[in-house]
């Protein structure tokens, strides 16, 4: 029995990054948007935090960035790793032609309720949490809405257009058939807190040695820790006692001390099932796919937020008109894709370089690792560690804001 029939021009599913800056943004331009999401609320740890210099440029297109800004956070203008007996910086981010020359890294669940909040300011803005898409509605080809459940409820929202960003186990893209090309992964990650003292490094700061690669991302008070493993590697893993586990990140970072002991059990350490992946094709008609949902990225440079907010202002500028219309075509959801495939392709292929050229023969070598030397020369020759940082700070094809506020 369904409990609730609503009617929007658009239907957005997943409250992540990619859905919550459409809705935000096309609630903005006029557009009446219902956005839902599964859960009651954005809190969930070992989220990807980093919000980087493309996204903060968006924030001061928009004027928020002030505002922004003054929620909780810790900025990184170099990304440092240390590569056996050897420290490196990775990228320097200081000379980015853009408002922000640095990384912020905050709680995502900050960055979603900021985006909630200013989106609420909007009378387009219907925000549904709680509330989770199960099934597309249909009128022959054309998909014409979505079947959802709230508390146990049955709702149907008829749309003009559904947008899935549900994530990269999307239920929408596997209700709509969609072909999915897996790209591979040769690795999973373990991600865990450990807590943090003031006189602690500041960088975001990544450890590699023979057969281990661990990451340590600055949260303030505690260290976001993500300590990469072969893919599928996770269950025989577990089965030792996690005081061994304790003992090899003590070998990375010895001066955590007795800090690895918050480590109490496997159950503080949760595991991410790294997958890369893409949708040959992104929409049907009257629904399109953004974000995780039309390509799942790998956590290699932190760039899977920033890639799903640009895929995210894309579409908004390229279909709010459409949309304020009423009249969006199967064209316009091929502009998007057309907009969006490139980044998406050389960003996902250059993680699968940095996978197989780095990461695999570290996880697979029992020898101390030494600088590449292509990262030798960028320490040689500094200016260099700007290319990397204009590829992880901006992305190959930076997004900018089209939209209007107001109808």
């Amino acid at each position: 029995m369904i409990a609730q029939s609503l009617t929007t021009q658009c239907c957005i599913t997943g409250g992540g990054p990619a859905g919550m800056m459409l809705g935000f943004l096309l609630a903005r331009a006029g557009v009446d948007v219902v956005v839902l999401e599964k859960h009651g609320d954005f809190f969930r740890d070992f989220r990807g935090d980093t919000i980087h210099p493309s996204t903060l440029e968006l924030m001061h297109e928009l004027g928020l960035l002030d505002e922004f800004l003054a929620l909780p956070h810790h900025k990184a203008e170099r990304l440092v790793a240390q590569i056996g007996d050897t420290k490196v910086t990775l990228a320097d981010l200081t000379r980015l032609p853009t408002a922000c020359k640095f990384v912020a890294f905050m709680p995502q669940w900050d960055f979603l309720d900021f985006l909630a909040a200013h989106g609420r300011r909007y009378r387009g803005f219907h925000l549904m949490m709680n509330t989770q898409a199960t099934d597309l509605l249909r009128d022959g080809d054309k998909v014409t809405g979505v079947r959802a459940t709230s508390e146990g409820a049955e709702i149907e929202i008829r749309a003009g257009l559904v947008v899935a960003a549900d994530g990269r186990h999307s239920t929408l893209r596997e209700r709509a058939g969609f072909a999915v090309e897996n790209l591979g992964a040769p690795m999973d990650v373990l991600w865990m807190r450990i807590s943090r003292h003031s006189d602690d490094p500041a960088d975001a700061f990544g450890h590699i040695e023979a057969g281990r690669f661990f990451i340590m991302l600055n949260r303030d008070d505690y260290w976001q820790c993500a300590f990469v493993i072969p893919k599928g590697s996770a269950d025989t893993l577990n089965k030792r006692p996690i005081a061994e586990f304790r003992r090899i990140i003590l070998e990375l970072s010895p001066w955590l001390g007795d800090r690895v002991d918050e480590i109490r059990s496997w159950d503080d350490v949760k595991l991410l099932t790294v997958a890369v992946d893409r949708l040959p094709q992104w929409y049907r008609p009257g629904l399109l796919c953004i974000g995780d949902a039309a390509h799942a990225m790998s956590p290699v440079g932190g760039v899977g937020i920033n890639l799903a907010v640009q895929d995210a202002v894309a579409a908004a500028n390229i279909l709010y008109q459409p949309l304020r219309d009423r009249a969006v075509t199967t064209e316009d959801l091929r502009k998007v894709e057309a907009r969006r495939e490139w980044p998406t392709r050389v960003t996902q292929r250059m993680q699968i370089v940095a996978q197989n050229r780095v990461i695999s023969p570290v996880l697979a070598s029992t020898q101390r690792p030494k600088p590449p030397f292509a990262v030798k020369v960028t320490q040689w020759f500094p200016v260099l560690q700007r290319i990397a940082a204009r590829v992880i700070g901006i992305g190959v094809r930076p997004e900018h804001i089209h939209t209007p506020e107001g109808a």
